[in-house]
């Protein structure tokens, strides 16, 4: 079982980073039933208790290929979102990012920019990383803007990559490169 008393990971202005703790199902299992959240992320699939159960278990300590991290509010420890660095590929030094927010009460807070921004220095300094890379649907202008901020480059297009609502959605390829995140918060490299 999973330490319920284990310290933050990464520490934020607003927010902290953390591992996922068996005490979280409830507020992690109502993230992933949020219409809203599930439309946005082009989730269509169907989370039980029981699956969520299994699957804290499984993501709540550092494993092969992934991290995944809890986005948590400073000062009222409230469990608002996740930040993930999934198919990590350490040959290629790349991996792709995800991140949910939940409810549109946390929404627009900066509570998703800080944690992303941290999420990329965790992977370009402690996973040595080169290149993170993402996949927004092109009926998510907002998140569009949020990722070109903090400064994630357009790459391509994968047509028509989401059928929902009736209707086909393009996905919007964006990365960002190592020296791209160094240049644009004053980083040096760590190589």
């Amino acid at each position: 079982m999973m330490d319920e008393v284990s310290p933050p990971s990464i520490i934020g202005n607003n927010i902290y980073l953390r591992f996922v703790k068996a005490s979280d199902l409830d507020t992690y299992y109502s993230l992933l039933q949020e219409p809203e959240l599930n439309r946005l992320t082009g989730s269509q699939s169907e989370f039980t208790r029981e699956a969520i159960a299994d699957w804290i278990e499984k993501i709540g300590v550092l494993q092969e290929g992934r991290v995944d991290f809890m986005i948590v509010v400073k000062g009222t420890d409230q469990l608002v979102g996740e930040v993930v660095l999934n198919e990590i590929d350490p040959i290629n030094r790349s991996a792709n990012i995800r991140i949910c927010i939940q409810g549109s009460q946390h929404r627009g807070k900066g509570y998703g920019t800080e944690a992303m921004i941290h999420m990329i220095r965790y992977g370009f300094n402690t996973l040595n990383l080169h290149r993170i890379h993402l996949g927004v649907y092109d009926f998510n202008p907002r998140a569009m803007h949020v990722y070109e901020k903090i400064g994630f480059q357009r790459e391509g297009i994968e047509r028509d990559s989401l059928y929902q609502d009736g209707e086909f959605h393009d996905m919007i390829l964006m990365a960002m490169l190592e020296d791209e995140f160094r240049s644009i918060y004053g980083e040096k490299s760590l190589n």
